[in-house]
């Protein structure tokens, strides 16, 4: 089976401990380059993984003919620029979350990949988890009855004033950050659309990005999503879907991998009976680098396309809007 070339933008820290080895993992990819504006760090990263060849820019990497997917976890800020630019090479490009800054970066980009008719995918590797899968299984067996609602949350403490996710120049945001799983599992879970959101965020620092976030999203038929996310808390990242007869609660939504055998465990409860703990494994990382690979190598569709990204963005801008402006904005 041939496999796909990949070319990974920067010595990024969630490229050298997640990306790179899913892909090295994987059965239809195999990571030959990685750039550095310093090449002796491109070099240590290259040895480090077997990486075949190690380049001193990003533009030099894009040029090698002999890649043809890149990967990109630079800061938010420089997602379009380098999107755009490996999408001109007719690289095929997978882009760290948040894909852009606003909609209107994402609509050039996506306009980019056409017209080089290049694969373009935004890396929300959680979902590709089976837990998720079996959440929804359990919510359309009516194990929980109708739904009412649904909680996200992802923080971690971040004291560092110097990391660049709270430099806003750059991107930064707890929910650029984190934030934005909560808004897309809600969306995936319940399989549905908000119609309206409310948020209100904390911001801290000189550069004032917000470091707190929480707000509601309302759907067409009653339910409610509810989101926070945070700089200032402990580690929490889980979700729980509330039904008529019962909740499911997921308690190590979006970083399964950290656990032992990369399992995540979901709690169903019902009134009068004991819970029931499912686990379920499943590499979320390599799943979706395989998912993009055979897209790009045997026109398999993507888990997650364009119209997804768009209408997770079209949230993502809504809930920064109610935030500075204090007030519902509709969808």
């Amino acid at each position: 089976m041939p496999k796909l070339r990949w070319g990974v933008l920067s010595t990024a820290k969630i490229g050298q401990e997640q990306v790179i080895p899913a892909i090295q993992r994987s059965s239809n990819g195999e990571v030959v380059a990685i750039a550095s504006r310093k090449l002796e760090k491109a070099q240590e990263v290259a040895d480090k993984w077997a990486i075949p060849k190690a380049y001193d820019s990003y533009d030099a990497l894009l040029k090698d003919e002999q890649i043809d997917a890149v990967y990109i976890p630079l800061p938010n800020s420089m997602h379009k620029q380098w999107m755009i630019e490996a999408a001109n090479f007719k690289k095929h490009v997978l882009c760290e979350k948040p894909v852009a800054l606003n909609n209107g970066e994402l609509l050039e980009m996506i306009e980019t990949a056409k017209q080089n008719k290049i694969t373009f995918m935004e890396a929300f590797m959680y979902q590709f988890h089976p837990q998720h899968q079996k959440v929804k299984k359990l919510i359309s067996n009516g194990e929980i009855g109708e739904i009412v609602m649904m909680r996200a949350s992802f923080s971690f403490y971040l004291d560092n004033d110097q990391n660049i996710r709270l430099q806003n120049h750059l991107g930064g945001g707890a929910m650029y950050d984190v934030g934005c799983y909560t808004l897309h599992a809600i969306r995936n879970i319940l399989s549905d659309e908000p119609i309206s959101v409310y948020a209100s965020s904390t911001k801290k620092g000189e550069s004032q990005v917000d470091t707190t976030m929480i707000g509601v999203l309302t759907f067409h038929d009653g339910k409610l999503g509810v989101f926070d996310t945070s700089f200032d808390t402990i580690n929490r990242q889980s979700y729980e879907v509330v039904g008529s007869k019962g909740t499911i609660t997921v308690t190590t939504a979006f970083r399964p991998d950290e656990n032992e055998n990369m399992a995540g465990e979901l709690v169903l409860k019902k009134e009068g009976q004991t819970p029931v703990t499912h686990k379920e494994a499943g590499d979320q990382y390599k799943l979706m680098v395989e998912n993009f690979a055979s897209s790009v190598l045997e026109q398999k569709p993507l888990a997650y396309n364009v119209e997804e990204m768009k209408k997770q963005m079209a949230i993502l801008d809504a809930v920064y809007q109610s935030s500075r402006e204090n007030k519902v904005i509709k969808l």
